[in-house]
Parts: C-alpha cells; sequence; structure tokens
C-alpha cells in the first residue's frame, strides 16, 4: 500500500527566521494578511514582533486576537466573520496550538462556507476546497501546528475536543523562530515540551507507523531528551532552538501516521476541566506506555528508544524490565521540568470517569493505539493517572 506524507510547502529555522515572513507574502503576491493571535501574547510584546516586520514591509493587516487556550467554535466563528470584513487574503497566524488551530478552523470555512457550523469539521474531514492560505510563527516548542493537517476545537455544549484531520489547512509556510519561543514562561515550556515528546512517542509505536515517520518521531525523542531540560529551566538559546527543530520533525511524523489514546484521554480533561493540553499529556503518558507495553511489539519499540536515548543495556533487559524502565525515564523527565501535578490536581472526579471513557471511545486518536482499549480500560487508566 501507498505511504502519503503532507508536509509544508516552505520552512525556516532558527533565530531571527521570521525576517523571511515579508518575502513570502510579497512573492505569493499576497495583499492583505488576517493576523491571528492571542491577547497574552500581544500584551507580552511577541505579536508586536511580527507586526514589526509587516509594518516595516509596508504590508497592510488586521489584527484578530479573541482566542483562549484549548480555542471553542465561537473563537472560530467570530474569527470567520473578522475575516470576511478584514478582506485579507493570507493568515499570519501567531502563537502556540490554540492561535494556529483556530486559525485552521478559519482557512477552511473561508472556502469551505458550507462547513460554517465547525461541528461537521470533527474526524477525517472531507472538504473539497483548500484552505485560506496559512503562513505559521509558532511561538510554543510542543505542537507542531505549523506542519501538521489536524486542529482541535473545543466544542463548549458538547464538552468535547474534536479533532479535526484535513489536509487541506496545512500552513503553506511554517517559519519555526526560536526567537518568538524565548519568552515561554517556564510552566508552558515544560507543558508543550511534554507534548511533543507524547506526539513522537505516540507517533513511533501508532499501527500506522512506518519507516519514514519512524525516522522523524526517533530524532525528536532523542533531541526532547536531551535539550528540554534545559529549555526548560535554563532559557538556554540553543536548548530552545533545538526544541522548536524537535517539535517540528515530530509533527512531520505524527500529522501522517496518528496518535493514540494518551491523545484520546488528554483531549477529555482539557474539554471537561480545561486542563492544559500538555500538562494533560504529561500526566497521562506514564501510565499509558505501561498499559501499551503489554504488547510485545510495543515494547520492542520502547527498546529501541531506550537503545537511543541513554540506555544501551535495553538491548539485553526483558519485556519488563523495559517497561519499566522507558516509564521512569518519562516520568523523571517530567519531574526534571517541574510537572509532578496528577489529573486529581486539576479536577478530575472518580464520578467522572464513565463519562470521560465513552468521549474518548469516540476520540480519532483512539484507533491508532498499538493495544486495543475498552471502555474498562480507558476508566481504569484515568483511575490510574490519580
Amino acid at each position: 500500500m501507498a505511504i502519503k506524507f503532507v508536509l509544508n510547502e516552505t520552512s525556516y529555522f532558527g533565530d531571527n527566521a521570521r525576517e523571511n515572513l515579508a518575502l513570502e507574502i510579497k512573492k505569493r503576491n499576497f495583499k492583505k494578511v488576517f493576523l491571528v493571535s492571542d491577547k497574552s501574547l500581544v500584551e507580552a510584546g511577541v505579536t508586536a514582533k511580527v507586526e514589526k516586520i509587516l509594518n516595516d514591509a509596508g504590508i497592510a493587516y488586521d489584527l484578530y486576537d479573541e482566542i483562549k487556550p484549548n480555542p471553542t467554535i465561537k473563537n472560530v466563528t467570530d474569527g470567520v466573520a473578522a475575516c470576511k470584513k478584514s478582506g485579507a487574503d493570507v493568515i499570519v497566524a501567531v502563537g502556540g496550538g490554540s492561535s494556529i488551530d483556530t486559525s485552521k478552523g478559519i482557512s477552511i470555512v473561508m472556502t469551505n462556507p458550507d462547513r460554517a457550523d465547525i461541528k461537521s469539521l470533527n474526524g477525517a474531514s472531507n472538504t473539497i476546497n483548500r484552505g485560506m492560505p496559512i503562513i505559521a510563527l509558532p511561538t510554543t516548542a510542543g505542537t507542531a501546528a505549523e506542519v501538521t493537517i489536524n486542529y482541535v476545537i473545543t466544542d463548549e455544549e458538547r464538552k468535547i475536543k474534536m479533532v479535526c484531520v484535513d489536509p487541506n489547512d496545512i500552513p503553506i509556510v511554517a517559519i519555526v523562530d526560536s526567537e518568538l519561543m524565548a519568552s515561554m514562561p517556564k510552566s508552558l515550556a515544560a507543558a508543550t515540551g511534554m507534548d511533543a515528546l507524547t506526539h513522537a512517542v505516540e507517533g513511533y509505536i501508532t499501527k500506522a507507523h512506518n519507516e519514514i515517520s519512524d525516522m522523524f518521531h526517533m530524532q525528536a525523542i532523542k533531541m526532547i531528551f536531551k535539550y528540554l531540560p534545559a529549555a526548560v529551566n535554563d532559557k538556554d538559546e540553543k536548548a530552545i532552538e533545538m526544541m522548536g527543530m524537535a517539535q517540528y520533525i515530530a509533527g512531520m511524523g505524527f500529522s501522517n501516521v496518528g496518535l493514540g489514546i494518551v491523545h484520546s484521554m488528554a483531549h477529555q480533561l482539557g474539554a471537561v476541566y480545561d486542563t492544559p493540553h500538555g500538562i494533560a499529556n504529561a500526566m497521562l503518558l506514564p501510565t499509558v506506555m505501561r498499559f501499551n507495553g503489554a504488547n510485545p511489539e510495543t515494547a520492542q519499540r520502547f527498546r529501541e528508544i531506550l537503545c537511543q536515548i541513554g540506555r544501551p543495556d535495553a538491548e539485553h533487559l526483558n519485556n519488563q524490565d523495559v517497561i519499566n524502565t522507558f516509564v521512569w525515564m518519562i516520568s523523571e523527565l517530567s519531574k526534571a521540568v517541574g510537572i509532578t501535578q496528577t489529573i486529581k490536581d486539576y479536577g478530575a472526579k472518580e464520578e467522572d470517569f464513565e463519562m470521560l471513557a465513552d468521549k474518548a471511545m469516540e476520540d480519532p486518536c483512539k484507533p491508532g493505539n498499538p493495544r486495543e482499549v475498552s471502555k474498562e480500560d480507558f476508566i481504569n487508566l484515568y483511575r490510574q493517572a490519580m
């Protein structure tokens, strides 16, 4: 069977990579920018660094910053209305997953008005038209939204996170500028870094993995274990730059082969308790990896990872020791960047587990998990993560 990969047309990396923004806009003959960001980035002066590029180049733009973490259907519909009013012909998304995901939703509805309800975009979408062009500048090192075909929007009415999968939404240009990421507070750098690790690990063990995705995911895992602590705790410039690249590399993989039930479960914590996505992943990853490791093929994949992150002795360990060692290394990395909470600390309650499990069973990330999972399994996994 043929393997299909969807990636950006053009990408830039490194300090001051944003200087290429005006060039990309002008050479593509775009006339006006719809600039999408969020208020925290505007207030922190991060969005202004991109606005300066536009102003210096004489490029007209309108700013839309009505976006919350775990963005909602309303954030998208309000954005569509503002984009139409603007008359822009390109979206420039500046932010983490929230801003870029919202931009993807706006982009799709602008060219596929029959999907303006947003709810119909949930899951694998069959939109007809390529979305309005997006140039994405991430400000966090984790989501890889700038290189993926996925976006996540919260349906507040149903209290679910809609995972929308659509090749028509991928940004045409990704600009991964480490200076834009340098202003992340420690807690956000830690959360998004663990999100990136979850992407890489789940992508490496997912049912659909292949030689190309394995290459991306293994390299991302190695880089994250190496650079995340220094990026978070020391604000090391080189480490921040490498984390920006690592999360992008992970995105090149998982966007094309899918994820697993860490994400199925984390999405529900975000939708119900507004738990930050990266934190949810970090809290669930060790528990779910122990569950998945019961699959002998997955335990072997863990062995391969361990051999690349400083544990060559894993080649000679039995499967249970491999699982224990891998789970321990994930937990130690979380602790090293200050994530020590459990899902109970974010409001999870035993009486909600059945409801959370029902929603997780319907999550689009579930089918990619290497081990089959039941509703009862989900309930037990939530319980173990308390």
